[in-house]
C-alpha cells in the first residue's frame, strides 16, 4: 500500500498513527529507509532477471531472446519516462485534477532532493520504489504478445500505455485519485499491476490473433529449468513488491510478508492438486504457474489481511485460475501466449473482490473505515475492479489499433515460423 492510501483508511490502528505521523514535521527513519531500499532493490529484481527468465523459459528456442530482449526495453524505457513526468502523473499534486491524474510539479524529479522525505523515507527511494511498479506492469503484458509482435511496435504500445493507462490508475488508487477517496483498498497492486497487465494481455491476444499453429501445434516451453529459475526469483522478490508497500520497518510489514508467503505456498498446492486430480500427473509448470496466480491474488489483501485470509485467498486463487487457464486455451482458444490474463488478470480480480471480505475484523483482518460494513466494503471493491477493467480494455484496444496504424503490429508469417530472435534482432539464444 502506497503513503497516500495508508492515510485513506484512518479506521485502522495502523493509518491512525500514520496520519498522526504525517501532521509533524517529517523525519528521516534510518530502519524503514534501509528496508525500502532493499524491497525496492527486490522488485526490480522481480522484471530483471526473474520475469525475464520466467517468460524467457517459457517460449519456444527461436524466440527466447525476443522476450528477454522486449523485459530489458522496457525496464529502461519507463525508467527514463518515470523520470521525466511518470512520476510526476502518478504521485505530483495535480490541483483541480487532483481526482483524475497528478500535476507537472515533479516533471524530471523537480523538487526531489537529497533531503527530500516521504513519511519517514527519503523521496528519492520512494520515487524508485514505484519506478519499480511502473517497469513491471508492462513487462508482464508481455506475455500476451509473445511470440509474435513487432519490436517497434511492442516499444511505441508500451510507451503510450505507460501513459495513458499505467499512471493514471495509479494516481487514482494510490496518488489521491477519486478510486482512493471511493475507498478502494489496494495494498500492492491489484488493481493498479495485476487487473490492468491482465486485461491488457487479454487484448493483446485478441487483436493479434493466435500465434501460427495455435492450437492444433504443441507450442511446449523450451526450457522448464529456466522458467522454475525465474519463477523462484518472483517468489523471493515479492515480498518487497508487497512487504515494501508498507514503506515501513515494521509489524505491518511483517504480518504483509508472512501472508504473501502463505498465499504463494497456498496457490502452489491448489494448482498442483487440481492439475493432478484433472491430468492425473502433476507439472512443474503448474506449481510454478499456482504460486504465481497465489501471489498476484494476495497482492491487494496482503497488508489488510491475516494468516487466515491469506490461505483462503492463495488456494482459491490455485483453484480458480486453472480453471480459468484452461478454459481459455481449451474451450475458448484464446492464445494468451503466457496465460496473464488468467493468472493476474482473474487473480488480481479475485483477489481485489477477496480484500473486501477478508480484512474484516472477525476473519483476522485490519478492519474498514467508520461506517463501512463487509457488504459495503465489497461493493467499493468490484466498482473498482470494474473501473479498471472498462479502463484499460478500451484504451488498450485503442492503442493496439493506433499502433497498427502507425507501424503495424504482428511480423509476417514467414518471419514468425523463421523466429523473432533472428528476425528482429540478428541473434539467437542458443548457438549449440
Amino acid at each position: 500500500m502506497k503513503f497516500v492510501l495508508r492515510l485513506a483508511v484512518p479506521a485502522t490502528a495502523f493509518c491512525a498513527v500514520t496520519a498522526r505521523a504525517a501532521e509533524e514535521a517529517p523525519r528521516l527513519d534510518p530502519a524503514n529507509t534501509a528496508w525500502m531500499l532493499t524491497a525496492t532493490v527486490l522488485v526490480l529484481f522481480m522484471t530483471l532477471p526473474g520475469l525475464a527468465l520466467f517468460y524467457g523459459g517459457l517460449v519456444r528456442t527461436k524466440n527466447v531472446l525476443s522476450v528477454l530482449m522486449q523485459c530489458f526495453a522496457i525496464a529502461a524505457i519507463v525508467s527514463l519516462l518515470w523520470v521525466a513526468f511518470g512520476y510526476s502523473l502518478a504521485f505530483g499534486d495535480g490541483g483541480t485534477m487532483n481526482a483524475w491524474l497528478g500535476g507537472l510539479d515533479k516533471v524530471f524529479l523537480a523538487g526531489v532532493t537529497v533531503d527530500g522525505v516521504k513519511g519517514t523515507i527519503p523521496e528519492t527511494v520512494f520515487a524508485m520504489f514505484q519506478m519499480t511498479f511502473a517497469i513491471i506492469t508492462p513487462a508482464l503484458i508481455v506475455g500476451g504478445f509473445a511470440e509474435r509482435m513487432r519490436f517497434s511496435a511492442m516499444l511505441l504500445f508500451s510507451v503510450a500505455w505507460l501513459v495513458l493507462v499505467y499512471l493514471p490508475v495509479a494516481h487514482w488508487v494510490w496518488g489521491d485519485g477519486w478510486l482512493a477517496r471511493l475507498g478502494v483498498m489496494d495494498y500492492a497492486g491489484g488493481t493498479v499491476v495485476h487487473i490492468n497487465a491482465g486485461v491488457a494481455a487479454l487484448v493483446a491476444a485478441l487483436v493479434l490473433g493466435r500465434r501460427r499453429g495455435f492450437p492444433e501445434t504443441p507450442m511446449p516451453p523450451h526450457n522448464l529449468t529456466m522458467t522454475v529459475t525465474g519463477a523462484s526469483m518472483l517468489w523471493v522478490g515479492w515480498f518487497g513488491f508487497n512487504a515494501g508497500s508498507a514503506l515501513a520497518a515494521d509489524g505491518t510489514a511483517g504480518m504483509t510478508m508472512l501472508v504473501t508467503h502463505i498465499g504463494a505456498a497456498a496457490g502452489s498446492v491448489a494448482w498442483m492438486l487440481s492439475e493432478w486430480v484433472r491430468f492425473g500427473k502433476p507439472s512443474v509448470l503448474g506449481i510454478v504457474t499456482g504460486m504465481v496466480a497465489g501471489l498476484g491474488t494476495i497482492t491487494p489483501a496482503s497488508g489488510f489481511v491475516g494468516p487466515l485470509g491469506a490461505l483462503v485467498i492463495g488456494g482459491t486463487a490455485g483453484v480458480v485460475c486453472f480453471i480459468a487457464t484452461n478454459h481459455m486455451k481449451r474451450r475458448l482458444r484464446i492464445d494468451d501466449s503466457l496465460d496473464v490474463f488468467p493468472v493476474h488478470g482473474v487473480g488480481g480480480i479475485l483477489g481485489t473482490l477477496a480484500t473486501g471480505l477478508f480484512a474484516a475484523k472477525e476473519l483476522g483482518g485490519v478492519g474498514y473505515a467508520a461506517g463501512t460494513s463487509i457488504g459495503s466494503q465489497v461493493l467499493t471493491q468490484l466498482a473498482g475492479v470494474v473501473a479498471v477493467f472498462v479502463w484499460c480494455a478500451v484504451v488498450t484496444w485503442v492503442l493496439f489499433r493506433l499502433v497498427d496504424l502507425a507501424v503495424g503490429i504482428r511480423v509476417s508469417a514467414e518471419h514468425e515460423t523463421e523466429g523473432l530472435d533472428v528476425v528482429l534482432h540478428n541473434e539467437t539464444g542458443y548457438n549449440l
